[in-house]
């Protein structure tokens, strides 16, 4: 990195944290709560189906592979924006990327909430793919670096992921109640409970638009956005080369592929609980699941404790193991017959879960990648690590519609897991690469 560039970065860090320290603690903690809140907001309309997926299907008449196709275009897109996102947030002011973002996921939310056809429905995933990839999740990262100085970015971002995760469960809990108020107490059918639930997060992501977009930006910021637009860019092709050469780099990314399968099984948890393993009803399974949202801010706190405590990547690697063998348990659940054990596996899972994505992004520091290029590794990584955003729908829809019941959900959770343990045998590689690089 040439004395120019490195003048140049240093000069940029100190106007953000110049601007960032303008404005008091009091006002650049609403705005962290503000995004904290969007964030947490924005992304749970998209998958309603880690509660509701029984529900889904019976409102808009599709099937299970129907449903993967959903989403597994909503992942396309999400592949697709991983890198043009950053570029974006670069030139748009991401106050106003994220206002846009919200309003237009709630607009798409009250679309969604008429159960329209299976063809409107590819056309709202479509919509959600760009209004939460392409112009939100890159600007609220900008906008939490803007508004944090040099000293406070691991605490704001740290806040950013564990109070997402707590928002996300307080809104699930509130939408269960809400359905479980419309279906039992009332009687109703149950589209009707769901509307409900689509309209609680819809107007809810409305609302924060349009608080989001009268908040003004942190001081200075305008500047120190013209100064980063001026600086010297370097060849996308020539840092994608530099970043290939470092092997490290593609451990991780194998870690997080396998890590975020991990993640997305938890969204058959619901479905399975209710049609195959004991046949909870469709109220008591979404309770339990919404109760495994509650294990993010547990697990994420508690796995960075643990990993600052001891070591990320052993941290890492025996929670991927642990998913491993608690998905195979999971596989027996129908010969457990124990509501309890049944609820502890499932709580036990989304810890591990969450402990693992709390953690794998954390493994980039002891990489070697170059500063100036370490946004297009997170991009670089983010493509590789969560292309099952892809394809993993349609396997999911394929093994539930071609074996229906318990044993396509039984082969989809013994996939996962064997991916989870492939994970931990990654962490084990990069942990000892590690290990024999910095003792030479």
């Amino acid at each position: 990195m040439s004395s120019q560039s490195v003048q140049s970065a240093a000069s940029l860090a100190a106007s953000n944290d110049a601007a960032a320290l303008r404005e008091t603690p009091a006002q650049r903690y609403v705005q962290l709560l503000l995004l904290v809140i969007a964030a947490g907001a924005i992304y749970p309309i998209l998958y309603l189906r880690q509660v509701y997926q029984p529900t889904m299907l019976e409102v808009f008449h599709i099937t299970d592979s129907q449903l993967g196709y959903l989403y597994s275009s909503l992942g396309t897109i999400f592949l697709l924006s991983y890198l043009p996102s950053g570029w974006l947030a670069d030139r748009i002011a991401p106050r106003l990327l994220i206002c846009f973002s919200l309003i237009a996921t709630g607009a798409l939310g009250l679309w969604y909430s008429t159960a329209p056809s299976f063809h409107l429905l590819m056309v709202i995933f479509g919509g959600w793919g760009l209004s939460t990839g392409l112009t939100f999740w890159a600007a609220v990262i900008k906008r939490v670096t803007m508004i944090a100085g040099a000293h406070e970015q691991g605490r704001f971002f740290g806040f950013l992921d564990g109070g997402r995760g707590l928002v996300e469960a307080l809104l699930a809990t509130v939408a269960i109640t809400l359905f479980a108020w419309a279906t039992q107490t009332r009687g109703e059918p149950v589209a009707a409970g769901f509307r409900l639930v689509v309209y609680m997060y819809a107007f809810l992501c409305i609302a924060l638009g349009v608080v989001l977009g009268m908040v003004k930006d942190p001081q200075g910021s305008k500047a120190a956005a013209e100064q980063a637009a001026t600086r010297k860019r370097n060849n996308v092709l020539l840092d994608l080369k530099t970043l290939a050469t470092i092997p490290e780099l593609w451990l991780v990314a194998a870690i997080v592929f396998c890590g975020y399968q991990v993640f997305w099984a938890t969204y058959s948890f619901s479905a399975y609980l209710h049609e195959g393993a004991i046949g909870l009803s469709v109220v008591m399974a979404g309770t339990i699941t919404t109760l495994k949202l509650w294990m993010r801010p547990i697990g994420g706190i508690g796995g960075g404790f643990l990993g600052d405590r001891f070591s990320k990547i052993s941290v890492l690697v025996i929670a991927l193991f642990l998913a491993a063998l608690s998905l195979l348990g999971l596989v027996a659940a129908p010969g457990i017959g124990s509501h309890v054990a049944l609820v502890f596996l499932v709580l036990f899972i989304g810890i591990l879960t969450y402990a693992i994505r709390g953690l794998y992004w954390s493994l980039l520091d002891r990489c070697n990648v170059p500063v100036e290029t370490m946004g297009l590794a997170i991009g670089l990584i983010s493509v590789l690590g969560y292309s099952p955003d892809v394809f993993l729908p349609l396997i999911n829809g394929y093994l539930t519609q071609t074996y229906p019941g318990v044993f396509g959900y039984q082969l989809y959770f013994g996939y996962v897991a064997a991916v989870a343990a492939l994970g931990g045998f990654a962490a084990l590689a990069l942990r000892n690469r590690l290990n024999r690089k910095e003792g030479a």
